[in-house]
């Protein structure tokens, strides 16, 4: 097995590379020097305009991020519940209604349920609240460190 067989192609691969990266490189040099004699000139007048509307997308953006979470946290939490309800309910129906140890038990469970639900979702609508305030202040921060 002759080593330069498997090298040559590797080799004219390379250079074929080599050469296609130079030569994409040289262009992109070219073309922005053409183009932006002072570049700048030209930062300081788009920078903040851009800041400020890339900014305002993005709050828009992260509220309507944050309603459409909260909307899910709000449905996933009445799910919940409904599921508590109902496995009460056939608990109900199953004891014929008697008012037993099981029956108030799952009564007891459904209410736990229902209640535990009801405070993991505030905590997390409260938590998708805190980040996107965050989030938004940080926006603000970038915007007003660009004199917008």
């Amino acid at each position: 097995m002759k080593p330069n067989h498997v090298m040559r192609p590797l080799t004219v691969l390379g250079r074929w590379l080599a050469t296609a990266l130079f030569s994409v490189a040289a262009v992109a040099l070219i073309w922005q020097g053409g183009f932006f004699a002072d570049t700048a000139a030209m930062a300081a007048v788009h920078v903040p305009v851009l800041a400020a509307d890339l900014g305002s997308q993005a709050q828009g953006k992260a509220s309507e991020d944050a309603g459409r979470t909260k909307n899910f946290i709000r449905d996933t939490a009445n799910k919940v519940e409904e599921t508590a309800q109902k496995n009460a309910r056939r608990i109900e129906d199953a004891t014929d209604g008697d008012g037993g140890f099981i029956e108030r038990k799952a009564k007891r469970d459904a209410a736990r349920i229902e209640k535990r639900a009801e405070e993991d979702a505030a905590r997390t609508q409260d938590a998708v609240d805190a980040t996107k305030n965050a989030f938004e202040r940080t926006v603000d921060n970038i915007k007003d460190a660009f004199g917008s």
